[in-house]
C-alpha cells in the first residue's frame, strides 16, 4: 500500500429499494451520441455542434512509461500505456520518437510490466472487468502470443513486487474470504500457483520489495494515511519481524526498498517532522541515517538499481517533482522541466532513468534521462487533437485565507478573456481522497472549459489534502469533516474579491470524496452556487461505510470515523447531504458507474431520488459497464458533453 495513496471512496434509512437491481429509465429521448451502456434521466439530447466542438479536446492522448525491456539488441526499448481505441492498452516503443506498437487489445483498460531479466519480452498484466476492481493477473507470452490467467478470475488480486530474477511474484488477494487481503506468492508464468504466504487476520499488510537474493521481503502494515508499521519477512520460514519505529506515537511509512546488499533498506517516514523524509535503515543495528532532513517536502518515490546499487528519489514540491541521485560524494539533482515525474526506473545497464513526465501545459509522455550528464530524451509525442499547444493555459499557484487563519493552496486556470469588464464564471473542481492532492496535470477538458467556455477553473487543495505536511493532512478527520467544506466557503469569498471573476455564476464538481464535497457545498452554500456535478460521490457516510466493499471498510473507517459508534454516527447524521436535501437549491448532475465497488451505486440513487422528491431538477448519467469513474472513451466523451451542456445552461 503506497503511502498517501488516494482511496477514492448521511441521515436516513438504507431502504431495500436502494439495494434492488437497477433498471434504466425508459422514457428518455433518443440521443445518437449516448452509448448503449449509459442510461440518463432529465438529460436533454446533446446538440451535434457541442459534440463537434469537443472532439479535438477529447482526442488528446497521453503515454505512461511502464518499464525497460531487457531483450537483446533491436528488440529492447520501453513499455508504455496509451489509448488508440476505446480503452488504454499496452504498447512497445523501440526507439525514442519511434512508432508505438500496440501489443494488447482488450475491451477493458489494462496495465502491466515486463518480467525482470526476461529476454523474451514476457509480461505480467493486470485487468478487471466493467470497473468492478476485481483485478486479475495474467502472464502474457509474446513469443507464443498467448495470455494465461494466473489468478482465480473472481477475487481482487493486486500484483505486488516481482522477484529480481523474474521467477516469483507477490499477489495481494482477498480470495480467502472476500474481506481480508492476504499475501500470496506465485510463479510468474504458471496458472494456479498461488500459495498463501502470510494470512493478515484483519490487518492490511502489503509486500513492498524483494531482497536481491529472494530470501526476504519488506512489508508494511497500513492502518491509515497517518499510521503504518514496517516489517521484515523471511520467505522460507514465513516469519514476520517488526522493524523499529523511530519516534513515539503514530508514524506513517511510505516507500520501503532494499539496498543492493540486502543488509539495509531505504525508507520514507514522517517520524522526524511534518513530511516524509528519506532514511537508510541498517537492518542489523536498526539504526536510521537521515538523508533528506533539509528538504521541507515529501519524498515521493525511492528507486534502487539492483545492478549498480545506485539510488534515485523524487520529492513532491508544492505539486511539482524534483529528481535526485544519491552518490558517494553526496546528493545530486537532475534538473527536470516543471511537471510531475512518476514510475521512475533504472535502465538495465544502470546508465539511464525512465519515467513519465506530466507537464501542466502538455500531455504526459515517456522520457528518459542520462545519469552522466542529465540529458533528457523524449520517447513519445502524444497528440493534442490538432490544437495549437500555444493556446493552452497554464495554472497560477494561489493561496486564499480561510476561517482559522490558514492559507489554502490552489491552482487557478484563468481564461485570457477574463477582465473586470468581462467577468468569467467559475468552476471549482475538488479532488477525491480525501487525502489526495491536486497536482497540475494537463487536462484537455480543463483546457476546453477555459478556452472554449471561458470558465475560470480552480482546483483547491483543502485541508486534509496530502503534500502539505501531516498536521494539514489530519485537519479534516472524523468530527472535523465539515471544516474542509468551510474552506470552500472561504474560496467563494476569495472569488468575490476578484474583479475578473463573477461570484454570481459559480459551479462545483468533484469525484468520489470530491463528490461528497460537491453535495456538502450545495447544502452549506445554497445561495452562492448555481450548479453541482457529483461524480461517484458519497451522499451518506453511514450507508457508504456499511456497503462499500468489505476489504475497504476498516480502512475507510480509520479516515472518516466509525459509523458503528453512536457519537460518530451522530456526527454523520448531522453532516450527511442525503439527509439535508431541503437545503439544496442548485441544479444537480449525478454521475455513477453501476459496478462501483468503492462508493456503491446506491449513493447516487439516494441523493438523486431525494433531491427530485424535493422538487429540484436533477440530471443523472449512469453506466452499467463502469465502476468508480468512467474508464471507456465513448462513455467519457458522452459524459464530457453532458457536463459541458449542464454548465453552459446553468452558468449562462
Amino acid at each position: 500500500m503506497p503511502h498517501r495513496v488516494t482511496y477514492l471512496i448521511c441521515l436516513g434509512v438504507f431502504t431495500a429499494t436502494m439495494l434492488a437491481p437497477w433498471r434504466a429509465p425508459a422514457d428518455e429521448p433518443a440521443d445518437p451520441n449516448r452509448p448503449a451502456a449509459i442510461a440518463t434521466s432529465g438529460v436533454p439530447v446533446v446538440p451535434p455542434e457541442l459534440i463537434d466542438r469537443l472532439t479535438q479536446y477529447q482526442n488528446m492522448r497521453t503515454a505512461e512509461f511502464l518499464g525497460w525491456s531487457e531483450e537483446p539488441g533491436d528488440a529492447a526499448g520501453i513499455l508504455i500505456r496509451t489509448r488508440f481505441g476505446n480503452s488504454v492498452q499496452l504498447h512497445r516503443v523501440y526507439t525514442p520518437g519511434g512508432r508505438r506498437e500496440q501489443i494488447t487489445f482488450f475491451d477493458e483498460p489494462c496495465t502491466g510490466r515486463f518480467i525482470p531479466t526476461a529476454k523474451d519480452g514476457a509480461l505480467l498484466l493486470s485487468m478487471s472487468k466493467g470497473g468492478n476492481e476485481n483485478e486479475q493477473v495474467y502472464y502474457f507470452d509474446r513469443a507464443a502470443f498467448k495470455t494465461t490467467l494466473l489468478t482465480d478470475g473472481k477475487s481482487r488480486n493486486l500484483l505486488g513486487p516481482v522477484e529480481h530474477n523474474g521467477a516469483r511474484m507477490i499477489v495481494n488477494s482477498n480470495r480467502r474470504n472476500g474481506r481480508d487481503t492476504d499475501v500470496y506468492i506465485a510463479d510468474t508464468r504458471k496458472a494456479d500457483s498461488l500459495q498463501l504466504l502470510y494470512e493478515t487476520s484483519g490487518e492490511y499488510w502489503v509486500a513492498t520489495d524483494w531482497s536481491l537474493d529472494g530470501s526476504q521481503l519488506l512489508m508494511n502494515r497500513y492502518v491509515s494515511i497517518n499510521e503504518s508499521y514496517p516489517a521484515l519477512f523471511d520467505v522460507a520460514a514465513k516469519q514476520l519481524k517488526p522493524l523499529p519505529i523511530p519516534a513515539e506515537g503514530k508514524v506513517s511509512f511510505g516507500t520501503l526498498v532494499f539496498a543492493k546488499d540486502g543488509r539495509s533498506a531505504y525508507v520514507t517516514c514522517d517520524a522526524k517532522g511534518e513530511f516524509l523524509q528519506l532514511a537508510r535503515l541498517d537492518l542489523s543495528t536498526n539504526k536510521y541515517e537521515w538523508l533528506s532532513e533539509d528538504i521541507p517536502w515529501d519524498v515521493a518515490d525511492v528507486i534502487v538499481d539492483p545492478t549498480t546499487g545506485a539510488v534515485a528519489f523524487t520529492i513532491n514540491e508544492d505539486g511539482a517533482s524534483r529528481l535526485f541521485l544519491l552518490e558517494e560524494k553526496g546528493r545530486r539533482e537532475i534538473k527536470l522541466p516543471l511537471g510531475i515525474a512518476s514510475g521512475v526506473e533504472f535502465s538495465p545497464d544502470g546508465s539511464q532513468l525512465g519515467f513519465t513526465l506530466a507537464r501542466p501545459d502538455a500531455p504526459a509522455d515517456a522520457y528518459s534521462c542520462r545519469l552522466a550528464d542529465g540529458t533528457l530524451t523524449r520517447w513519445t509525442f502524444s497528440e493534442v487533437g490538432g490544437l495549437n499547444p500555444a493556446s493552452f493555459v497554464a495554472p497560477e499557484r494561489i493561496q486564499f485565507p480561510t476561517f482559522d487563519g490558514r492559507q489554502i493552496p490552489a491552482y487557478f486556470y484563468k481564461p485570457r478573456t477574463a477582465s473586470a469588464d468581462k467577468r468569467a464564471a467559475v468552476l471549482i473542481n475538488i479532488h477525491g481522497g480525501p487525502e489526495g492532492q491536486y497536482r497540475p496535470l494537463f487536462s484537455g477538458i480543463t483546457q476546453y472549459q477555459v478556452n472554449e467556455m471561458g470558465l475560470a477553473v480552480i482546483y483547491p487543495n483543502v485541508r486534509g489534502s496530502a503534500g502539505y505536511g501531516k498536521t494539514y493532512l489530519q485537519l479534516d478527520n472524523a468530527e472535523k469533516r465539515e471544516d474542509s467544506v468551510r474552506d470552500i466557503g472561504a474560496l467563494l469569498d476569495w472569488i468575490k474579491s476578484r474583479p475578473e471573476l463573477d461570484a454570481s455564476r459559480i459551479a462545483v464538481t468533484g469525484g468520489s470524496y470530491g463528490g461528497y464535497m460537491v453535495l456538502a457545498s450545495l447544502v452549506n452554500f445554497p445561495d452562492r452556487i448555481k450548479a453541482g456535478i457529483d461524480i461517484v460521490g458519497i451522499a451518506n457516510f453511514i450507508t457508504f461505510l456499511e456497503h462499500t466493499s468489505p476489504y475497504r471498510q476498516d480502512l475507510r473507517r480509520a479516515e472518516y470515523g466509525d459509523e458503528r459508534k453512536p457519537e460518530m454516527r451522530a456526527v454523520f447524521e448531522q453532516i450527511n447531504p442525503a439527509g439535508r436535501v431541503d437545503k439544496i437549491k442548485s441544479a444537480l448532475l449525478v454521475v455513477h458507474g453501476v459496478n462501483d465497488p468503492r462508493v456503491p451505486f446506491s449513493e447516487a440513487q439516494q441523493i438523486a431520488d431525494r433531491v427530485r422528491a424535493s422538487g429540484r431538477s436533477v440530471w443523472t448519467v449512469y453506466a452499467d459497464n463502469e465502476g468508480h469513474g468512467f474508464a471507456k472513451k465513448d462513455n467519457r466523451d458522452y459524459l464530457t458533453a453532458v457536463e459541458s451542456l449542464f454548465l453552459g445552461e446553468n452558468l449562462k
